[in-house]
């Protein structure tokens, strides 16, 4: 038996419920996986309240969760590669809400050895996001970066990859967050009036990463960078679409290279995820309305 979050309708954080659930056999192609440690990320709660159902319909009930890490526990007879007890991350479109789970072969990819469960969960969406994000701007050593919402998942990862790729950082956040980002090794700005006025008394910047959205992100973004090649969001809304602003998304066939990437990244120190809260996957629904309300510091951890 597993225990599996489903969601029967859409709407918020309350329409989910835990059921345990047999484990039916592999079929040609898939791995069963024993999840330990599963990330939670805004996408979740936005694709269970329905905002993506135009272009990504799921057959309810559904199953929300897009990564999630853990060890190999059984292997159908035609899948190569790999092998019972094999640590690995898993990259996907829902499913990852379950404490076993089974995935076709290649959504999973090897968990580096020196990454813990927890920091491997967290690469796929948010530190590969990150990375894309960065190489669609395509700034030099030298050049100044402006990452929206610095104290998020996105926006950590972001500026610890722009870090270390010899880019100078500044990041939006409330201030309560400044010291934390600060000690990220970036500029902290506050959101709201006089934020376009003090990032260009700081010098003005090369390039915007928006992790965070909404209008006044969009308005300060075009007000600093008018090269909009130079600017990409993770947080597409209407607003980021009529400015013109590119979004940020990885072809299905550059995730695998992209996850490899980050998780040298991670091997060697240069990325490193906080964890805000570890819950239990039972408690899912607080999870997410945590997300939903925003504000999260790193990254929430679902814990089977």
């Amino acid at each position: 038996m597993s225990t599996t979050i489903y969601f029967d309708e859409y709407g918020d954080p309350s329409v989910l419920e835990a059921r345990d659930e047999e484990m039916a056999p592999l079929n040609a192609g898939e791995v069963r996986v024993a999840h330990r440690a599963i990330s939670v990320n805004p996408a979740d709660w936005k694709i269970l309240a329905g905002y993506a159902r135009d272009f990504l319909p799921l057959p309810l009930p559904a199953v929300p969760g897009n990564e999630s890490a853990g060890v190999v526990t059984a292997v159908a007879p035609d899948v190569t590669g790999f092998a019972v007890g094999d640590e690995v991350i898993r990259v996907g479109v829902g499913g990852s809400y379950r404490a076993e789970a089974t995935f076709p072969a290649p959504e999973l990819l090897p968990k580096p050895a020196n990454v813990d469960f927890e920091q491997a969960a967290a690469l796929p969406v948010a530190a590969g996001s990150a990375y894309a994000g960065l190489e669609l701007l395509d700034l030099a050593p030298g050049q100044t970066l402006l990452v929206h919402g610095g104290a998020g998942g996105v926006g950590i990862a972001a500026t610890q990859i722009a870090l270390h790729r010899g880019l100078r950082v500044i990041g939006t956040a409330s201030p309560r967050n400044h010291e934390f980002v600060r000690g990220l090794g970036a500029t902290p700005v506050a959101y709201g009036p006089g934020l376009v006025d003090e990032v260009t008394a700081l010098g003005g910047v090369d390039g915007v990463f928006d992790t965070h959205g909404g209008a006044d992100c969009v308005a300060a973004t075009t007000a600093l960078v008018p090269d909009l090649k130079k600017t990409t969001t993770v947080a597409e809304d209407q607003h980021s679409a009529a400015a013109g602003i590119t979004p940020v998304g990885a072809p299905m066939d550059s995730l695998a290279r992209i996850v490899v990437a980050v998780g040298e990244l991670a091997s060697q120190g240069v990325l490193r995820f906080p964890v805000q809260e570890r819950i239990p996957l039972a408690e899912a629904a607080r999870a997410l309305g945590i997300s939903r309300a925003g504000h999260v510091r790193g990254k929430l951890i679902l814990v089977p």
